[in-house]
């Protein structure tokens, strides 16, 4: 380090004798304008892998079967976790209304808390269960979730209700744009993933 130190003092000697060498006269700091900026490279985000419930149907009732996901902070690939329905394990007790993707949906939150998910072309309207599968997931994916369960099954599902995720204080409410549909629904009717 002191080498490196000493090398800045010898280049900057250089040029200010370099400058008066030229007739530039040696001036004080001029104070104009705003601080330097630059592009800054932005701090990597982090995921932080956590379980989170997906809401799959139990003998036509929601019912929250827990998942370790990556990263809980993309919405887009929780939906698309969703839709893919039931693991094996859990498809020997549960079934979704979801259609198959024939895309990744586009999904953003607003300020007022309303998720936004806009599906690809060919996906038709959602069944009333299926929408409540949806809207369920999406809220109650808000907050972080606890760690992946020591009884997971080896896929990464479990079923609840062993996950200690809160929903959100305000209502979450989701707006669902397909190819000349939207609907829109609140998680007013959703169960809680920690009741049993």
């Amino acid at each position: 380090m002191r080498g490196s130190r000493v090398a800045g003092l010898l280049a900057g000697l250089t040029a200010a004798l370099t400058l008066s060498a030229c007739g530039v006269p040696p001036s004080d700091v001029i104070q104009a304008g705003e601080p330097a900026s630059g592009m800054v490279s932005p701090s990597p985000k982090s995921s932080v892998p956590a379980v989170i419930p997906l809401y799959f149907l139990h003998k036509g009732d929601l019912t929250p079967y827990l998942r370790k996901i990556g990263d809980a902070g993309d919405f887009g690939a929780v939906v698309r976790l969703l839709f893919d329905g039931p693991t094996t394990s859990e498809a020997v007790a549960a079934t979704t209304e979801l259609p198959p993707l024939t895309g990744t949906p586009k999904v953003a939150i607003g300020d007022d808390k309303t998720f936004s998910i806009q599906f690809p072309k060919d996906v038709p309207p959602l069944s009333r269960l299926a929408m409540r599968q949806l809207v369920c997931t999406v809220a109650h994916v808000t907050m972080p979730s606890a760690a992946l369960p020591g009884d997971a099954n080896q896929d990464g599902a479990t079923a609840a209700p062993t996950v200690h995720t809160q929903r959100s204080p305000a209502h979450t409410s989701v707006h669902v744009l397909g190819d000349g549909w939207t609907m829109t629904q609140s998680d007013d009717s959703c169960p809680d993933p920690l009741q049993p």
